[in-house]
């Protein structure tokens, strides 16, 4: 996982198996870096309350927190990895 920032958003960018996703870095509940969490498959875990965000669509999976996270899409052009939020 990478954070980079967008726009003055800071986006988390995973790699899973080759594939690449892209949510928003800051959990929903109390603003932790969900970068620093725990992912098993395409489940993200926040590390300070255990909420946790499918990296696919940035749904919020479990409580605590109750709003998604903004999801963004994802495209490879060689050794670039291009992000677009979605609408």
């Amino acid at each position: 996982m990478k954070v980079v920032e967008l726009a003055s958003e800071q986006v988390c960018i995973i790699n899973v198996d080759n594939n690449y996703y892209a949510i928003g870095n800051v959990c929903t509940h109390q603003g932790g870096p969900l970068n620093e969490g725990m992912l098993d498959e395409h489940e993200l875990e926040c590390p300070w309350h255990l909420a946790k965000f499918d990296i696919r669509t940035g749904n919020v999976l479990t409580p605590p927190a109750e709003k998604s996270v903004p999801s963004y899409d994802v495209m490879v052009e060689g050794t670039n990895i291009l992000i677009r939020k979605r609408t």
